[in-house]
Protein backbone atom coordinates (compact mmCIF):
# COMPACT_ATOMS: atom_id res chain seq x y z
CA UNK A 1 0.00 0.00 0.00
CA UNK A 2 1.33 3.44 -0.93
CA UNK A 3 2.87 5.73 1.68
CA UNK A 4 3.84 9.36 1.78
CA UNK A 5 7.37 10.16 0.57
CA UNK A 6 9.94 10.14 3.35
CA UNK A 7 8.40 7.22 5.20
CA UNK A 8 5.53 9.06 6.94
CA UNK A 9 3.60 6.43 8.86
CA UNK A 10 0.18 7.59 7.59
CA UNK A 11 -1.18 5.73 4.61
CA UNK A 12 -2.15 7.54 1.43
CA UNK A 13 -4.69 4.82 0.72
CA UNK A 14 -6.74 2.59 2.98
CA UNK A 15 -8.53 -0.72 2.70
CA UNK A 16 -12.32 -0.54 2.74
CA UNK A 17 -15.41 -2.68 2.28
CA UNK A 18 -17.73 -1.06 -0.27
CA UNK A 19 -21.33 -1.61 -1.34
CA UNK A 20 -20.82 -2.27 -5.05
CA UNK A 21 -24.58 -2.18 -5.81
CA UNK A 22 -27.59 -2.55 -3.55
CA UNK A 23 -28.50 -6.15 -2.92
CA UNK A 24 -27.63 -9.33 -0.98
CA UNK A 25 -24.51 -9.77 1.17
CA UNK A 26 -22.35 -10.67 -1.84
CA UNK A 27 -22.46 -7.03 -3.04
CA UNK A 28 -20.01 -6.13 -0.26
CA UNK A 29 -16.58 -5.93 -1.92
CA UNK A 30 -13.05 -5.10 -0.71
CA UNK A 31 -11.67 -1.90 -2.18
CA UNK A 32 -9.15 0.86 -1.71
CA UNK A 33 -9.69 4.59 -1.21
CA UNK A 34 -7.75 7.66 -0.25
CA UNK A 35 -7.29 7.95 3.48
CA UNK A 36 -9.44 10.85 4.73
CA UNK A 37 -7.93 13.86 6.47
CA UNK A 38 -9.48 14.97 9.77
CA UNK A 39 -10.93 18.46 9.95
CA UNK A 40 -11.89 20.72 12.83
CA UNK A 41 -13.17 18.72 15.78
CA UNK A 42 -12.23 15.39 14.16
CA UNK A 43 -9.79 12.54 14.71
CA UNK A 44 -8.38 9.94 12.32
CA UNK A 45 -8.48 6.46 13.82
CA UNK A 46 -6.35 3.54 12.62
CA UNK A 47 -9.09 0.95 12.87
CA UNK A 48 -8.43 -2.53 14.19
CA UNK A 49 -12.08 -3.60 14.53
CA UNK A 50 -15.45 -2.50 13.16
CA UNK A 51 -18.85 -3.39 14.60
CA UNK A 52 -21.56 -4.84 12.35
CA UNK A 53 -25.11 -3.59 12.94
CA UNK A 54 -28.60 -4.00 11.48
CA UNK A 55 -28.48 -0.50 9.89
CA UNK A 56 -25.48 -1.68 7.84
CA UNK A 57 -27.67 -4.42 6.38
CA UNK A 58 -30.40 -1.92 5.55
CA UNK A 59 -27.87 0.40 3.89
CA UNK A 60 -26.53 -2.50 1.83
CA UNK A 61 -30.07 -3.13 0.59
CA UNK A 62 -30.58 0.53 -0.33
CA UNK A 63 -33.09 1.10 2.48
CA UNK A 64 -31.05 3.34 4.80
CA UNK A 65 -28.97 5.96 2.99
CA UNK A 66 -26.23 7.75 4.93
CA UNK A 67 -27.03 11.30 6.05
CA UNK A 68 -25.73 14.23 4.02
CA UNK A 69 -21.98 14.64 4.32
CA UNK A 70 -21.36 11.15 5.74
CA UNK A 71 -19.21 8.52 4.07
CA UNK A 72 -21.05 6.15 1.75
CA UNK A 73 -19.14 3.26 3.29
CA UNK A 74 -21.17 1.22 5.78
CA UNK A 75 -20.14 0.94 9.40
CA UNK A 76 -21.27 2.95 12.43
CA UNK A 77 -18.72 1.99 15.08
CA UNK A 78 -14.98 1.38 15.23
CA UNK A 79 -12.15 0.82 17.66
CA UNK A 80 -8.46 1.51 17.21
CA UNK A 81 -5.77 4.12 17.80
CA UNK A 82 -5.91 7.87 17.16
CA UNK A 83 -3.21 8.69 14.59
CA UNK A 84 -3.98 12.37 13.95
CA UNK A 85 -6.61 14.99 14.57
CA UNK A 86 -7.61 18.42 15.82
CA UNK A 87 -5.17 18.99 18.68
CA UNK A 88 -7.34 21.46 20.56
CA UNK A 89 -10.40 19.23 20.36
CA UNK A 90 -8.38 16.21 21.49
CA UNK A 91 -6.96 18.09 24.49
CA UNK A 92 -10.39 19.32 25.52
CA UNK A 93 -11.68 15.75 25.38
CA UNK A 94 -8.76 14.43 27.42
CA UNK A 95 -7.44 12.45 24.45
CA UNK A 96 -4.24 12.46 22.40
CA UNK A 97 -2.59 10.81 19.42
CA UNK A 98 -1.75 7.24 20.34
CA UNK A 99 -4.77 6.70 22.59
CA UNK A 100 -6.94 3.62 22.11
CA UNK A 101 -10.54 4.65 21.52
CA UNK A 102 -13.86 3.39 20.24
CA UNK A 103 -16.15 5.75 18.38
CA UNK A 104 -19.64 6.19 16.99
CA UNK A 105 -19.63 7.41 13.38
CA UNK A 106 -22.31 8.19 10.79
CA UNK A 107 -20.62 6.01 8.18
CA UNK A 108 -17.19 4.90 7.03
CA UNK A 109 -16.61 2.29 9.71
CA UNK A 110 -15.85 -0.53 7.26
CA UNK A 111 -12.32 0.71 6.62
CA UNK A 112 -8.90 0.40 8.21
CA UNK A 113 -8.91 4.17 8.81
CA UNK A 114 -11.93 6.21 9.82
CA UNK A 115 -12.74 9.84 10.65
CA UNK A 116 -14.73 10.37 13.85
CA UNK A 117 -15.84 13.50 15.70
CA UNK A 118 -13.53 13.77 18.70
CA UNK A 119 -16.48 14.19 21.05
CA UNK A 120 -17.93 10.87 19.86
CA UNK A 121 -14.73 9.04 20.76
CA UNK A 122 -14.55 7.21 24.07
CA UNK A 123 -11.49 5.60 25.65
CA UNK A 124 -11.40 1.83 25.41
CA UNK A 125 -12.50 0.67 28.88
CA UNK A 126 -9.75 -0.89 30.96
CA UNK A 127 -9.36 -4.58 30.30
CA UNK A 128 -11.13 -4.69 26.93
CA UNK A 129 -9.68 -5.67 23.57
CA UNK A 130 -10.33 -3.55 20.49
CA UNK A 131 -12.65 -6.30 19.24
CA UNK A 132 -14.76 -5.96 22.39
CA UNK A 133 -14.61 -2.17 22.32
CA UNK A 134 -15.80 -2.02 18.70
CA UNK A 135 -19.01 -3.77 19.77
CA UNK A 136 -19.99 -1.01 22.21
CA UNK A 137 -20.73 2.40 20.64
CA UNK A 138 -23.77 1.87 18.40
CA UNK A 139 -25.75 -0.17 20.91
CA UNK A 140 -24.68 1.80 23.98
CA UNK A 141 -25.52 5.16 22.38
CA UNK A 142 -28.85 3.82 21.09
CA UNK A 143 -29.94 2.20 24.35
CA UNK A 144 -28.89 5.15 26.48
CA UNK A 145 -30.67 7.67 24.25
CA UNK A 146 -33.92 5.72 24.05
CA UNK A 147 -34.24 3.76 27.29
CA UNK A 148 -32.76 6.25 29.73
CA UNK A 149 -33.11 9.68 28.08
CA UNK A 150 -36.33 9.41 26.10
CA UNK A 151 -38.17 6.74 28.11
CA UNK A 152 -36.68 7.77 31.45
CA UNK A 153 -36.11 4.30 32.91
CA UNK A 154 -35.29 4.55 36.63
CA UNK A 155 -34.11 2.18 39.34
CA UNK A 156 -36.99 0.07 40.62
CA UNK A 157 -38.90 0.18 37.31
CA UNK A 158 -39.35 -2.62 34.78
CA UNK A 159 -38.21 -2.84 31.15
CA UNK A 160 -39.39 -5.18 28.38
CA UNK A 161 -36.85 -5.60 25.56
CA UNK A 162 -38.10 -6.96 22.25
CA UNK A 163 -35.35 -9.10 20.73
CA UNK A 164 -33.31 -9.64 23.87
CA UNK A 165 -30.55 -11.64 22.15
CA UNK A 166 -29.78 -8.97 19.52
CA UNK A 167 -26.86 -6.58 19.84
CA UNK A 168 -29.21 -3.91 21.14
CA UNK A 169 -30.89 -6.44 23.39
CA UNK A 170 -27.81 -7.76 25.18
CA UNK A 171 -26.67 -4.19 25.81
CA UNK A 172 -30.07 -3.08 27.08
CA UNK A 173 -30.31 -6.07 29.42
CA UNK A 174 -27.04 -5.25 31.11
CA UNK A 175 -27.39 -1.46 31.26
CA UNK A 176 -30.92 -1.70 32.67
CA UNK A 177 -29.89 -4.33 35.22
CA UNK A 178 -26.90 -2.23 36.29
CA UNK A 179 -29.25 0.74 36.69
CA UNK A 180 -31.44 -1.24 39.09
CA UNK A 181 -34.36 -2.15 36.81
CA UNK A 182 -36.25 -5.43 36.46
CA UNK A 183 -35.63 -6.78 32.94
CA UNK A 184 -37.94 -8.89 30.76
CA UNK A 185 -37.02 -9.94 27.22
CA UNK A 186 -38.60 -11.66 24.26
CA UNK A 187 -36.67 -14.30 22.33
CA UNK A 188 -37.37 -16.92 19.66
CA UNK A 189 -35.62 -19.99 21.11
CA UNK A 190 -34.97 -21.53 24.50
CA UNK A 191 -31.24 -21.26 23.84
CA UNK A 192 -31.55 -17.50 23.41
CA UNK A 193 -33.71 -17.35 26.53
CA UNK A 194 -30.96 -19.05 28.52
CA UNK A 195 -28.35 -16.65 27.12
CA UNK A 196 -30.41 -13.60 28.11
CA UNK A 197 -31.03 -14.94 31.61
CA UNK A 198 -27.29 -15.53 31.97
CA UNK A 199 -26.69 -11.87 31.08
CA UNK A 200 -29.01 -10.71 33.85
CA UNK A 201 -32.53 -10.68 32.47
CA UNK A 202 -35.06 -11.60 35.15
CA UNK A 203 -37.55 -13.18 32.74
CA UNK A 204 -37.30 -14.45 29.15
CA UNK A 205 -40.48 -14.91 27.09
CA UNK A 206 -40.41 -17.18 24.04
CA UNK A 207 -42.69 -15.36 21.62
CA UNK A 208 -43.06 -18.52 19.54
CA UNK A 209 -44.76 -20.42 22.37
CA UNK A 210 -46.76 -17.69 24.18
CA UNK A 211 -48.11 -14.21 23.55
CA UNK A 212 -45.64 -11.77 25.05
CA UNK A 213 -48.31 -9.35 26.27
CA UNK A 214 -50.11 -12.10 28.19
CA UNK A 215 -46.79 -13.27 29.64
CA UNK A 216 -45.88 -9.72 30.74
CA UNK A 217 -49.17 -9.30 32.57
CA UNK A 218 -48.73 -12.67 34.25
CA UNK A 219 -45.14 -11.97 35.28
CA UNK A 220 -46.01 -8.52 36.65
CA UNK A 221 -49.16 -9.68 38.48
CA UNK A 222 -51.34 -7.62 36.15
CA UNK A 223 -49.46 -4.35 36.57
CA UNK A 224 -47.59 -4.24 33.24
CA UNK A 225 -44.10 -2.89 32.56
CA UNK A 226 -42.92 0.69 32.87
CA UNK A 227 -40.85 0.84 29.66
CA UNK A 228 -40.73 -1.17 26.43
CA UNK A 229 -37.83 -1.00 23.96
CA UNK A 230 -39.22 -2.05 20.59
CA UNK A 231 -37.45 -2.66 17.29
CA UNK A 232 -40.38 -4.49 15.67
CA UNK A 233 -43.37 -2.06 15.60
CA UNK A 234 -46.16 -3.19 13.23
CA UNK A 235 -48.74 -5.32 15.00
CA UNK A 236 -46.56 -5.46 18.12
CA UNK A 237 -47.58 -1.92 19.07
CA UNK A 238 -51.17 -2.80 20.03
CA UNK A 239 -49.99 -5.61 22.28
CA UNK A 240 -47.31 -3.38 23.78
CA UNK A 241 -49.86 -0.71 24.64
CA UNK A 242 -51.96 -3.39 26.34
CA UNK A 243 -49.13 -4.49 28.65
CA UNK A 244 -47.73 -1.10 29.66
CA UNK A 245 -48.27 -0.01 33.25
CA UNK A 246 -49.96 3.29 34.06
CA UNK A 247 -47.56 6.10 33.03
CA UNK A 248 -45.70 3.55 30.89
CA UNK A 249 -43.43 4.51 27.99
CA UNK A 250 -42.93 2.76 24.66
CA UNK A 251 -39.71 3.59 22.77
CA UNK A 252 -39.63 2.43 19.13
CA UNK A 253 -36.22 2.31 17.45
CA UNK A 254 -36.90 0.24 14.31
CA UNK A 255 -39.81 -1.10 12.26
CA UNK A 256 -38.73 -4.62 11.34
CA UNK A 257 -42.36 -5.74 11.61
CA UNK A 258 -43.76 -2.88 9.51
CA UNK A 259 -44.32 0.85 9.87
CA UNK A 260 -48.12 0.74 10.18
CA UNK A 261 -49.74 0.10 13.57
CA UNK A 262 -53.28 0.08 15.01
CA UNK A 263 -53.81 0.32 18.77
CA UNK A 264 -56.27 1.43 21.41
CA UNK A 265 -55.68 5.18 21.58
CA UNK A 266 -58.03 5.48 24.54
CA UNK A 267 -55.51 3.54 26.61
CA UNK A 268 -53.02 6.37 26.11
CA UNK A 269 -55.47 8.72 27.81
CA UNK A 270 -56.73 6.57 30.64
CA UNK A 271 -53.28 5.15 31.57
CA UNK A 272 -51.25 8.27 30.64
CA UNK A 273 -49.01 6.36 28.24
CA UNK A 274 -46.21 7.78 26.11
CA UNK A 275 -45.13 6.47 22.71
CA UNK A 276 -41.84 7.84 21.42
CA UNK A 277 -39.35 6.95 18.73
CA UNK A 278 -36.06 8.05 17.30
CA UNK A 279 -33.20 7.29 14.95
CA UNK A 280 -29.63 8.15 15.90
CA UNK A 281 -27.54 8.24 12.74
CA UNK A 282 -28.69 11.63 11.43
CA UNK A 283 -28.62 13.40 14.80
CA UNK A 284 -26.10 16.20 15.30
CA UNK A 285 -22.61 15.76 16.69
CA UNK A 286 -23.66 17.91 19.64
CA UNK A 287 -26.52 15.51 20.43
CA UNK A 288 -24.32 12.42 20.18
CA UNK A 289 -21.56 14.08 22.16
CA UNK A 290 -23.96 14.67 25.05
CA UNK A 291 -24.75 10.94 25.05
CA UNK A 292 -21.02 10.15 24.98
CA UNK A 293 -20.52 12.23 28.13
CA UNK A 294 -23.35 10.41 29.89
CA UNK A 295 -21.94 7.02 28.87
CA UNK A 296 -18.46 7.91 30.08
CA UNK A 297 -19.86 8.97 33.46
CA UNK A 298 -22.05 5.90 33.96
CA UNK A 299 -21.94 2.92 31.59
CA UNK A 300 -18.15 3.06 31.14
CA UNK A 301 -17.77 2.75 34.91
CA UNK A 302 -20.13 -0.22 34.90
CA UNK A 303 -18.08 -1.83 32.14
CA UNK A 304 -14.82 -1.32 34.02
CA UNK A 305 -16.42 -2.85 37.15
CA UNK A 306 -17.54 -5.77 34.92
CA UNK A 307 -21.20 -5.13 35.76
CA UNK A 308 -21.65 -4.75 31.97
CA UNK A 309 -19.60 -6.70 29.46
CA UNK A 310 -19.38 -6.83 25.68
CA UNK A 311 -21.07 -9.82 24.07
CA UNK A 312 -19.26 -10.68 20.83
CA UNK A 313 -20.76 -13.69 19.09
CA UNK A 314 -18.31 -13.99 16.20
CA UNK A 315 -15.37 -12.12 14.67
CA UNK A 316 -14.83 -12.10 10.90
CA UNK A 317 -11.81 -10.90 8.92
CA UNK A 318 -12.89 -7.65 7.28
CA UNK A 319 -12.78 -9.30 3.85
CA UNK A 320 -15.56 -11.62 5.02
CA UNK A 321 -18.04 -8.83 5.68
CA UNK A 322 -20.53 -10.56 3.38
CA UNK A 323 -20.50 -13.65 5.62
CA UNK A 324 -21.04 -11.43 8.66
CA UNK A 325 -24.09 -9.85 7.02
CA UNK A 326 -25.47 -13.25 6.07
CA UNK A 327 -25.17 -14.42 9.67
CA UNK A 328 -26.88 -11.26 10.94
CA UNK A 329 -29.79 -11.78 8.56
CA UNK A 330 -30.13 -15.40 9.70
CA UNK A 331 -30.83 -14.19 13.26
CA UNK A 332 -28.86 -17.13 14.63
CA UNK A 333 -26.46 -15.03 16.71
CA UNK A 334 -26.59 -13.76 20.29
CA UNK A 335 -24.92 -10.38 20.71
CA UNK A 336 -22.59 -8.58 18.33
CA UNK A 337 -20.70 -9.42 15.15
CA UNK A 338 -17.35 -7.69 14.56
CA UNK A 339 -14.97 -7.27 11.61
CA UNK A 340 -11.24 -7.43 12.29
CA UNK A 341 -8.69 -5.51 10.23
Amino acid sequence: MARFPGGDRHLITMRVIEISVFGPPAVLRPGERATPVPGAGEALIAVSASGVNRPDVLQRKGLYPPPAGASDLPGLEVAGVIVSGDGDALRQAGLKVGDRVCALVSGGGYADHCIAPVDQCLPVPDGLTDIEAASLPETCFTVWSNVFDRAGLKAGESLLIQGGSSGIGVTAIQLARAAGATVLVTVGTEEKAAACLALGAHHAINYRTEDFSDAVMRLTAGRGVDVILDMIAGDYVAREVSCLATDGRLAIIAVQGGSQARFDAAALLTRRLTITGSTLRARSTAFKSAIARQLRATAWRWIERKAVRPVVFKVFPAGQAAQAHALMESNQHVGKLVLSW
